[in-house]
């Protein structure tokens, strides 16, 4: 009889598309309470039989049918656990749904159970009466959890892994426990992926990295920041003026990347370590980033302050370089720059959509360069150089104390550069002349996370459409598909021996 493996707390599907993508078929049962979550999942799994129900009222002896049990995944709740729940009060209720775990072990066995959770995890113990974890107990409950499923005869180990160690884009880190009853030893799976400057990249050991840059759609616009019918708030500018000073400005390395425009139209890139290539620009999750745009045939010999002649749309065919970097719509002290550059990892997502694509079009200072959106023609350049004006009083204004200043004070202390909004890249100096930014759309989100291209996420399997905060939400709860990849076939290569042909992959 075909052993079965069941996914609990099934989401979107993240575990359960990493899984399939080891053994080659889909997971034979998933359980939700979340009525949106089994619909995303139903629409990518479609041969998977779904209980839309709470993982108490489903009773395991009756959903397996009499079939063995091979593996067992749950990712309980992890909100309750998190640090980023901050310091509000926690449930018991939520906190208690790992419990369900040895309720598995003890109807059907399974011969491997995979638990997913935050870190935090391992801190599980009582409650204050007013809800808050109490500190002098923590862990309590963890070890109660392991000594449970202990005394039922499973061998149980646990470790903290990174989602870039194992080919997804972010460095999302979670607490696996890992529990068989099979006499088989637990097999913690070795990283594929690495940093790119460590020996065992170097050696071609392990591959480099994914970056933040490979999952940005680039032929999206990102709009400037002058434009906007509502004024972008207090906040978001003053996180846009520190990323362009941390990120660009005063980074000896900014992240670039290379569009070709006369092309396909997609995303070409190279190694900040590499001699750049010809310049273009673009941004992401609150993404920051200076565009640099090269143009030919050209000859503009001139100031930053003289007037600029006229260019042509023709300059479109031209490939275009650009230094990039995303902002992190999180709370921050007030010199804090939330965000990072495009050659790393993204950092980890929660069900809220934090990350903003920011970009900065610079003109050079000498030579045959001007900026502008790379997604349209080049228009005409008048003497303002764009919102060159604009964008030295925005620099000027949130650098500092980022409480602002008025323009008749002396001006706040001056990074190492000699000037507001200059940059130079390979000893090039080039003027920030706007500033563009918009947010990650869902689809890049996914992305980052490790989902396939294929995956869908606009829509269920009746068709409805998500609306794209819904999408976000499934996307910051998913578990990374290549943590269940790797975990499953290190730990069952029984079942990954012969794999059919996969629906999912990058």
């Amino acid at each position: 009889m075909q052993e079965v493996i069941v996914d609990n707390f099934a989401g979107g599907g993240g575990a359960s598309t990493g899984i399939e993508m080891a053994i080659g078929r889909p997971v034979d049962i998933a359980i939700n309470h979340d009525p949106a979550a089994i619909a995303m999942h139903k629409t990518n799994h479609p041969e998977t039989e779904h209980y839309c129900e709470s993982v108490w009222d489903v009773d395991p002896r009756k959903v397996t049918n009499g079939h063995p049990v091979a593996l067992c995944w749950l990712s309980p709740d992890c909100t309750h656990f998190s640090k980023a729940k901050g310091g509000k009060p926690r449930s018991k209720k939520i906190r208690g749904l790992a419990w369900v775990a040895v309720r598995w072990a003890t109807t059907v066995r399974p011969r491997v159970i995979i638990l997913e959770n935050v870190e935090e995890f391992q801190d599980w113990g009582p409650l204050t009466p007013d809800g808050f974890p109490n500190q002098k107990q923590k862990g309590r409950t963890f070890r109660s959890f392991v000594n449970a499923l202990r005394r039922h005869g499973y061998a149980v180990e646990w470790r903290e892994l990174r989602a870039c160690d194992y080919g997804a884009p972010t460095i999302r880190k979670r607490l696996f426990l890992i529990a068989r009853c099979d006499g088989r030893p637990i097999v913690w799976p070795k990283p594929t992926h690495g940093d790119p400057n460590s020996p065992e990249v170097r050696s071609g050991k392990l591959k480099p990295w994914k970056t933040a840059a490979e999952i940005i759609d680039w032929s999206l616009p990102c709009p400037s920041i002058f434009e906007r019918k509502k004024p972008l708030a207090e906040n978001t500018l003053r996180r846009i003026a520190r990323g362009i000073f941390k990120f660009v400005i005063n980074n000896p390395r900014p992240f670039i990347i290379k569009v070709n425009h006369s092309a396909d139209g997609n995303f070409r890139g190279q190694r900040i370590d590499e001699p750049m290539q010809t310049i273009t620009a673009k941004n992401g999750w609150g993404l920051v980033a200076p565009i640099i745009a090269r143009q030919f045939g050209q000859s503009i010999d001139r100031g930053v302050d003289d007037p600029l002649g006229t260019i042509t749309a023709g300059g479109m065919g031209k490939s275009q370089s650009v230094a990039t970097f995303l902002a992190k719509y999180h709370t921050e002290t007030t010199h804090d720059a939330r965000g990072q550059t495009l050659d790393q990892p993204l950092l980890t997502q929660d069900t809220s959509n934090r990350f903003a694509l920011v970009t900065s079009h610079l003109i050079k200072m000498k030579g045959t360069n001007i900026g502008q959106p790379v997604t349209e023609p080049l228009q005409t350049i008048t003497a303002g150089g764009n919102h060159f004006g604009e964008v030295r009083v925005f620099l000027m204004k949130y650098y500092g104390t980022g409480e602002g200043q008025d323009l008749r004070e002396p001006l706040h202390t001056i990074p190492t550069k000699d000037r507001f909004g200059l940059v130079t890249v390979h000893g090039v100096d080039y003027q920030i002349i706007d500033i563009g930014m918009r947010m990650l759309e869902p689809h890049e989100l996914f992305a980052a996370q490790g989902f396939p291209k294929s995956y869908i996420i606009n829509r269920d399997a009746s068709g409805r459409k998500y609306p794209k905060s819904e999408q976000v939400a499934r996307c910051g709860n998913s578990v990374p598909p290549p943590f269940a990849k790797a975990l499953v076939r290190a730990n069952l290569p029984e079942l990954c021996i012969q794999r059919c042909t996969n629906r999912f992959s990058w």
